[in-house]
């Protein structure tokens, strides 16, 4: 199966319901598992007073840790609003490098002016390392993801002021 192929089907795979796929052939086995965690429903009989227990309060606010909180628009500046800025998005589940090994520069940079075609960073999906180039012209305003951390698919990667 080629890296062509594979992120052809895990684009598929994140774009559709499925929680888990397996596909074998005659040389290559695979398996994707989506690990997401259905939102709990409490039920309570209904009461008169209409109160909710302390222990619900509680589990309500609860968030894990291990959840991406994504940017609140709130947070975001007006240029965003505007269209002055645009974000390069991941286009598959993988782990998010800014440099081709640990040893080399970084793809991209804060205040960097990139191209069409020029690879801004490499997502590792399973043992294959996948050049990322940019779809836009501009300079590059924000790294929103840390270097060697997980990303989803169409999690925000880089904001870019559009040329």
């Amino acid at each position: 199966m080629s890296a062509k192929e594979l992120q052809d089907l895990l684009n598929f795979i994140a774009s559709s319901g499925l929680d888990e796929v397996n596909i074998e052939g005659n040389d290559f086995k695979i398996s994707v598992k989506r690990h997401s965690n259905p939102p709990t429903v409490i039920s309570q009989p209904m009461v008169a007073q209409m109160s909710v227990p302390q222990s619900v309060q509680q589990v309500a606010t609860v968030v894990p840790a291990s959840v991406p909180m994504p940017i609140a628009q709130a947070e975001k500046p007006a240029e965003i609003a505007a269209g002055k800025y645009v974000t390069i998005k991941s286009p598959m589940i993988g782990t998010f490098y800014r440099a081709s090994s640990p040893d080399k520069p970084t793809l991209a940079a804060v205040g960097d002016e990139i191209n069409v075609g020029k690879v801004v960073c490499i997502i590792e999906a399973m043992k294959l390392f996948n050049e990322i180039e940019s779809e836009i012209a501009g300079k590059i305003v924000k790294v929103l993801v840390e270097n060697a951390s997980p990303v989803e698919y169409d999690q925000e990667l880089f904001l870019v002021e559009v040329a």
